[in-house]
């Protein structure tokens, strides 16, 4: 059996945010969404600082490489979609048996 480990990065850009409290409040349900609707390992991992810009970082492991790609794009979908940020980038590595 082998085992893969796909993670996530996701660049946004948040619409109309004055504060960092403004900014978690936004970013907090959808990392909590993530979490529970795609069964991943997700957080806030960078842009802290900045109230218009936030990363998201998700992480997941399977026996399958097709299934951890299937998720992430899902989870990226899932960002995508939202109308309150604009996804500036997706970055993904996937690691398998042979990495």
């Amino acid at each position: 059996m082998s085992v893969f480990v796909g993670a996530l990065e996701l660049d946004l850009l948040l619409d109309d945010v004055h504060s960092l409290k403004q900014k978690r409040s936004l970013v907090r349900p959808v990392v909590a969404e993530l979490r529970k609707r795609f069964t991943v390992s997700v957080a806030e991992a960078g842009h802290l600082d900045l109230h218009r810009r936030a990363l998201i970082g998700v992480a997941t492991v399977a026996a399958g490489g097709d299934h951890v790609r299937d998720v992430l794009d899902s989870c990226e979908r899932f960002v995508a979609s939202r109308p309150e940020f604009e996804l500036l980038s997706a970055r993904r590595r996937l690691l398998g048996p042979d990495d």
